[in-house]
C-alpha cells in the first residue's frame, strides 16, 4: 500500500520500519494511522523476506503520545467508548498477532496508546530521556480495555501497573528498565545503530521458534482476559470523561466529581 502521510513504511535489509510521522503533535494517533498500522502488519506478515519489524516515532520527542484527543469530542455515551476500545483492541491486537518479532525504538514520550503500542512490541529499547505513562486518571478519566490492562500487567506486574495508573506519573528510562518495560537504555546518538544491530541478530534466528514462542506467550496472557465492557462503558459514559476531554483540549484543570 502507499504510505499514509502520517505513517511511513520502509525496508532496511530483513527489517521493515514503521515510523509514526506526526512530530508536530508528538505523533498522536489518528484513526487513519491506526488503520494504516493494521495494513502494514498484514504486509509484513505476507512478505517472507521481512524477518523483523521496527516501530519508531518521528522527530525525536515522542514515540507516540497517545490517541489524538480531538477524536474523543464526539463520544456521547458509554457504548461509544466500548466501541472505541474494541477498535483499539483490533488495531493493537493486530500488532500483537504479528508473526514476526517487533521492536520498539522509543525516544521521548510513550504515553497512553503510545505505551500500549510499545508494550505490544516484543522488545523495547529507549533513550535516556524516554518517559512512559498512562496518565488517564489525571487527564481524561477514561480507561483501557481488559486486553490493554492484561498486556501491561504481564510486563510490569499488578502492583506496578496500579502505581503507574493511580499516580498518573511518568516512568523514566532507568525505572522502565528495572521494571522490565524496556530491555536497554541507549544514548540517542547510538540508539538507531543499536536497534538495527538487534534487529539483524533477531532476524538471523529460527523464525518458527520465534513465531511459536511469541504466539504461545500471547495465548497464555490472554487465556483469562475477562469481558470488561461494563467497566469501559462506565468510564467513557461518565460526565467526568466528557468534561475531562473538554478541559484537556482547553488546557484548563478539571475537578473530578465521580459522576
Amino acid at each position: 500500500m502507499a504510505d499514509a502521510p502520517e505513517l511511513l513504511f520502509e525496508r532496511r535489509g530483513a527489517a521493515a520500519v514503521i515510523t509514526f510521522n506526526r512530530p508536530s503533535a508528538r505523533n498522536a494517533m489518528t484513526f487513519a494511522m491506526y488503520e494504516a498500522l493494521v495494513a502494514y502488519c498484514d504486509e509484513v506478515d505476507a512478505d517472507d523476506d521481512i524477518r523483523v519489524l521496527v516501530l519508531r516515532g518521528a522527530g525525536g520527542r515522542a514515540f507516540v503520545s497517545g490517541t489524538d484527543i480531538r477524536q474523543f469530542l464526539d463520544f456521547d455515551s458509554g457504548r461509544t467508548g466500548v466501541e472505541y476500545e474494541a477498535d483499539i483492541d483490533r488495531y493493537i491486537g493486530r500488532l500483537d498477532r504479528l508473526r514476526k518479532p517487533a521492536i520498539a525504538l522509543v525516544e521521548g514520550y510513550a504515553v497512553g496508546a503510545g505505551l500500549s503500542i510499545a508494550a505490544t512490541c516484543d522488545l523495547r529499547v529507549c533513550t535516556p530521556d524516554a518517559q512512559f505513562g498512562l496518565p488517564i486518571a489525571r487527564t481524561l478519566g477514561n480507561c483501557l480495555s481488559m486486553a490493554g490492562y492484561a498486556r501491561l500487567v504481564a510486563i510490569v506486574g499488578e502492583a506496578r501497573a496500579k502505581d503507574i495508573v493511580f499516580t498518573a506519573r511518568m516512568v523514566g528510562a532507568d525505572e522502565a528498565r528495572a521494571a522490565g518495560l524496556v530491555t536497554a537504555v541507549v544514548p540517542a546518538e547510538e540508539i538507531e545503530d543499536h536497534v538495527f544491530e538487534l534487529a539483524e541478530r533477531v532476524a538471523g534466528h529460527a523464525p518458527i521458534t520465534l513465531r511459536v514462542t511469541k504466539e504461545a506467550l500471547r495465548r497464555i496472557r490472554e487465556a483469562n482476559v475477562p469481558d470488561g465492557a461494563d467497566l469501559v462503558a462506565e468510564a467513557y459514559g461518565s460526565e467526568d470523561f466528557r468534561q475531562g476531554v473538554a478541559a484537556f483540549l482547553e488546557k484548563r484543570r478539571h475537578t473530578w466529581t465521580g459522576r
